[in-house]
């Protein structure tokens, strides 16, 4: 029985690159390609695809986005991300996300016929080195989310995650639904609190702890 596949990236020269080199294997089929994620999700709700092969640099959210909203749905498709680049943090969500295979475009493209044989097989697939990297990420975010979770309250907790993620005070108070003077409040406790002395040593201290 054919392994049935939806591919989502943004470019289309790749997408037609890889519809017709999975057509060259007889058991695969190519349900849809798509270049955008609203495009992908769709396809994988109306196929049930036995797997969604995803570039992260996708308009409408982003790869990981897609992989989250597949996750909620509960959908029987497995995700392969085959991607260009991949950063620590991006590597932990797609290992959190339940991805069971990561690709990079550099590698050559029978790497990535082999990775999603093995996906569909049950398997994972991903290169040791980086899913030795991932867990070590996630012990670090594990026990920095503990260690603060014993000097702050969740509110500060949630901001301290915001701005170890690069937002601003405007955006940290739209994104929790309180007033900048109420962000800048938070702030104010949290580096006594962590005997911190400004934002961006707040930063480092939330880089230092994986949460970054």
């Amino acid at each position: 029985m054919a392994i049935r596949l939806v591919i989502a990236d943004d470019h289309p020269l790749i997408l037609d690159g890889l519809a017709g080199l999975f057509r060259l294997e007889n058991d695969f089929q190519v349900m849809a390609g798509c270049t955008d994620t609203d495009s992908a999700f769709e396809a994988v709700r109306r196929h049930q695809p036995d797997i969604l092969v995803l570039d992260l640099c996708m308009p409408g959210g982003g790869g990981l986005d897609l992989a989250r909203k597949v996750q909620q749905a509960c959908l029987p498709t497995r995700v392969v991300v085959f991607t260009g680049t991949l950063d620590d943090s991006d590597l932990v969500e797609a290992v959190c996300l339940g991805v069971k295979g990561i690709v990079l475009k550099e590698m050559p493209s029978q790497l990535l016929i082999q990775c999603i044989r093995k996906v569909h097989a049950g398997e994972q697939w991903i290169e040791r080195r980086s899913a030795r990297l991932a867990m070590d990420k996630m012990l670090q975010r594990e026990s920095g989310s503990r260690e603060l979770a014993r000097i702050l309250t969740p509110r500060e907790v949630e901001l301290v995650r915001l701005i170890a993620k690069g937002l601003r005070n405007r955006e940290i108070a739209e994104k929790l639904f309180i007033s900048e003077g109420t962000v800048k409040i938070h702030l104010h406790n949290i580096y006594e609190k962590l005997k911190v002395d400004g934002r961006l040593a707040l930063l480092r201290y939330a880089q230092e702890k994986g949460l970054g």
